[in-house]
């Protein structure tokens, strides 16, 4: 009976610890390139990844005004990829369509280059 309840637990501890994802450390540095579009007053990007707590908007700063907006998020996460949309004055960008996926590279530094309104 001894060896059976061991067995149990053993199988079960090995069960319970197999199951944690592992997590890493992420940099990501999103890029938008802005160019064409008048009268910018605002530069968000919506990012949604629980596990990094990022579920929100952040703003975007200018690298070269009304042409490249850029963000720099860093991170710990179990997921290899997370999803985003971009904002300008308030609107979303693609419309009707699914956010845009960023994996993550394997290195933990991630850079994502993308044009506002078109797919990449």
């Amino acid at each position: 009976m001894k060896k059976i309840i061991y067995a149990i637990c053993t199988l079960g501890f090995i069960f319970i610890t197999s199951c944690v994802q592992k997590t890493t450390n992420q940099t990501i540095t999103f890029e938008l390139n802005v160019i064409g579009i008048p009268h910018i007053k605002t530069v968000e990007i919506r990012i949604d990844n629980e596990a990094i707590d990022w579920e929100k908007e952040m703003e975007m700063k200018p690298i070269i005004k009304d042409s490249l907006y850029s963000l720099t998020l860093t991170g710990k996460t179990g997921y290899l990829f997370t999803e985003v949309k971009f904002k300008i004055n308030g609107e979303y960008e693609l419309k009707e369509l699914p956010n845009r996926k960023v994996f993550f590279d394997k290195s933990g530094t991630t850079l994502f280059k993308s044009t506002f309104n078109k797919i990449n």
